[in-house]
């Protein structure tokens, strides 16, 4: 690590989110960009919060609101199906409307400009790939597919939000406050009558295309993941507590490697110990800064 990129290594702890540019952390950042050719990036729900998708955690990496459902609960009680399904009924259509904002954009543009190789992505929205990022690997899945556990046929989610609509007609109009990845607040007991469809091809379960919570990732993409973690001379971390496993893994690695992390994130992660320096400030106002300094923007 050079001398500037130490001193900003050791002025990270202490420098609030306000003051973070003028403690020369953009620059830093900037400068191991231009000194590395295989950065890897990993984000997290804090990069999509400014499209209007909340996100788990509060800036001290606390879970907000009761634990989400757990796979193997999913796949063994209908109870649980329909409340997944009636929720991410209310849910999934705000998620759908969500686009890119200026953080996606500028990731897309800094990759495009060669400054960044893959991303790692713990969120399942797609908007990385809206905006025009490549070589995106989505650890947990995509909230856009559907697939059956019987005879893995997979459908659009659009598809299967008009049948859930079809079947349960007195829920087309109800209004209900969104939460992190399509899901939304429901009262309990409201699902009781909801009607889950199946497969049309075979009749057999319908599970969203994620990786719930409970279940891990599937070792194809988790070795995908791996290699391009032990490739990388870098790793840039954004938004994300890291506080999963799946996710903090791979900054563990590189780490472990002697290669350089750093995080944009508001609050605290797991790998807190393990960062070069860290920028305490949203994605969407460090990114485009970021693409700006390195004439990635297009200006």
């Amino acid at each position: 690590m050079s001398q500037s990129l130490s001193a900003a290594a050791d002025a990270a702890p202490l420098a609030p989110a306000e003051e973070a540019a003028e403690t020369g952390l953009l620059a830093a950042l900037a400068q191991l960009l231009q000194s590395r050719r295989q950065v890897l990036v990993l984000t997290g729900a804090g990069i999509s919060t400014a499209s209007g998708i909340p996100d788990y955690r509060d800036d001290s990496g606390v879970r907000r609101g009761r634990l989400p459902i757990q796979g193997s609960e999913f796949r063994q009680s209908e109870a649980a199906r329909k409340r997944y399904w009636a929720r991410s009924m209310l849910g999934w259509p705000r998620l759908a409307q969500a686009v890119p904002n200026a953080a996606h954009r500028a990731l897309a543009q800094l990759q495009q400009a060669g400054h960044l190789g893959g991303i790692l992505t713990q969120n399942v929205d797609g908007l990385h790939q809206q905006a025009g990022s490549r070589d995106v690997i989505e650890l947990h899945g995509s909230i856009h597919a559907v697939r059956c556990l019987a005879c893995d046929t997979v459908y659009p989610r659009a598809q299967i939000q008009l049948e859930l609509a079809r079947c349960n007609p007195s829920f087309v109009h109800l209004q209900a406050e969104a939460l992190p990845d399509g899901d939304a607040r429901l009262e309990p007991e409201a699902d009781a009558a909801f009607h889950v469809p199946a497969c049309v091809a075979c009749g057999g379960m319908l599970q969203p295309d994620v990786v719930f919570f409970g279940d891990g990732v599937p070792p194809a993409r988790t070795a995908q993941a791996e290699a391009e973690a032990q490739a990388c001379d870098g790793m840039l971390v954004i938004g994300s507590s890291l506080m999963v496993l799946s996710g903090f893994r791979f900054p563990r690695t590189v780490a472990a490697a002697g290669k350089p992390v750093v995080a944009i994130n508001r609050g605290v992660t797991r790998a807190d110990d393990l960062l070069a320096f860290k920028l305490r400030e949203d994605a969407e106002a460090v990114l485009p800064r970021l693409a700006a300094l390195l004439g990635a923007d297009g200006h």
